[in-house]
């Protein structure tokens, strides 16, 4: 399946504010290294990029981001960010969720990242794992749902456990 031109650009561009991070400036080189490709691909992106004001480039020099370059990268690593936070927590692996959360930056809207965000963040302001969280990943591991009430935690395998345990 082929990318459309803007989550090519996004993956580009995100490319190079990790490069430029890192060493201040980018070489296509360097970001077809970082994007896994050939050096003739990056060079004609630069080119289209460079028309578009998003990047500042030269044949054989630096590559630097534009203000504009540089905030639609910054917007698009938010949202791998959340999103690759998001998969963690639900127990994806750290590679599957870092490549999940690329092919989902692209499409997803900013009101939905602003929900998962919320959800990250409120989840975060528990300490430990809240008890749903617990019977989340048990369900996920078993395929069982226990329901743990105050009346029935006796009988919960999660929760009653910890009591006998104490």
């Amino acid at each position: 399946m082929r990318k459309n031109d803007q989550e090519r650009w996004e993956d580009y561009l995100e490319a190079i504010l990790n490069i430029v991070s890192e060493k201040n400036y980018a070489q296509v080189k360097d970001i077809a290294s970082e994007l896994e490709i050939g050096p003739s691909s990056v060079t004609e992106m630069m080119k289209k990029l460079s028309e578009a004001g998003y990047v500042n480039y030269r044949k054989y020099g630096a590559v630097t981001l534009t203000a504009s370059g540089e905030r639609l990268a910054r917007r698009t690593l938010s949202k791998h960010n959340v999103l690759k936070d998001f998969l963690l927590i639900l127990g994806v692996p750290d590679d599957d969720a870092d490549n999940e959360a690329c092919r989902i930056e692209h499409i997803v809207g900013d009101f939905t990242i602003d929900r998962i965000r919320k959800f990250l963040e409120f989840v975060s302001m528990e300490e430990g794992d809240p008890r749903w969280f617990e019977h989340f990943k048990y369900y996920c591991e078993t395929g069982e749902y226990v329901r743990c009430d105050p009346g029935n935690e006796a009988h919960c395998p999660i929760h009653g456990n910890k009591k006998k345990a104490r």
